[in-house]
């Protein structure tokens, strides 16, 4: 009899031991979601979206989604890598110049949640004044890298003065080169709000027109991060 007894006990501890793991490893993930400073979707009681750009390269893809986002008359949110725009800050002024909103994606597309806090610091720093000093932009948006965060993360950009950007919708684009998947992604269930990801990449550009078309003809506005906030 005890026998019989000690393998199911055995068996509950370890289940329960599990659950309490998961349970804490879940709680610590969600903490920082939790405190209302990284954010992952605008005011939802507007219609307003922004397909926003990360980027790290891609200039001739820029400029033909420059283009596409004239025909809109869309104007939204490019977080900039700091080594890319070094080498392609004639890129980052056109941006600028069409009236878009610049956004700091670090300067060299680490995982910011693996660097100290002076590590931290000097990503969004070294790209700050690399866009203040070629651009006269003060940006204030942040999107990590690979959407790499943790608490620290967040508090160095917050000492900072910069909002932590995450995304509602990622299209994924960087990896699957297929149009119509990139539609799905970039449309399925948008709702007001919304921050949807993109980058600049041949088959983006290719489902961009379709993208804008489906949001506006469906009552929603394309804009900036900050319009969405």
């Amino acid at each position: 009899m005890k026998k019989r007894i000690l393998i199911p006990n055995i068996i509950i501890v370890a289940m329960l031991t599990t659950l309490m793991v998961l349970s804490v490893n879940n709680a610590n993930s969600l903490s920082v979601k939790a405190d209302g400073r990284v954010i992952y979707t605008g005011d939802t009681s507007k219609n307003n979206v922004c397909f926003m750009v990360n980027v790290y390269q891609g200039a001739d893809e820029i400029r033909d989604m420059l283009d596409i986002f004239d025909v809109y008359n869309v104007k939204t949110t490019f977080f900039i890598g700091g080594v890319w725009a070094s080498k392609n800050i004639e890129v980052v002024e056109e941006i600028k110049n069409r009236g878009h909103e610049i956004g700091n994606h670090g300067f060299y597309h680490k995982d910011q949640d693996k660097l100290t806090n002076k590590q931290n610091a000097e990503e969004i720093d070294m790209c700050h004044k690399l866009i203040q000093k070629n651009l006269g932009v003060d940006m204030n948006l942040f999107a990590p890298p690979s959407g790499a965060y943790d608490k620290e993360v967040v508090d160095v950009a917050e000492s900072l003065n910069y909002k932590t950007i995450m995304w509602t919708h990622d299209t994924i684009d960087w990896r699957d080169q297929d149009a119509d998947l990139i539609f799905k992604r970039a449309t399925n269930n948008l709702s007001g709000g919304d921050l949807i990801l993109m980058h600049p990449t041949k088959k983006s550009v290719e489902a961009l027109t379709q993208i804008l078309s489906f949001a506006v003809n469906n009552g929603y506005n394309p804009t900036t991060v900050s319009n969405c906030l």
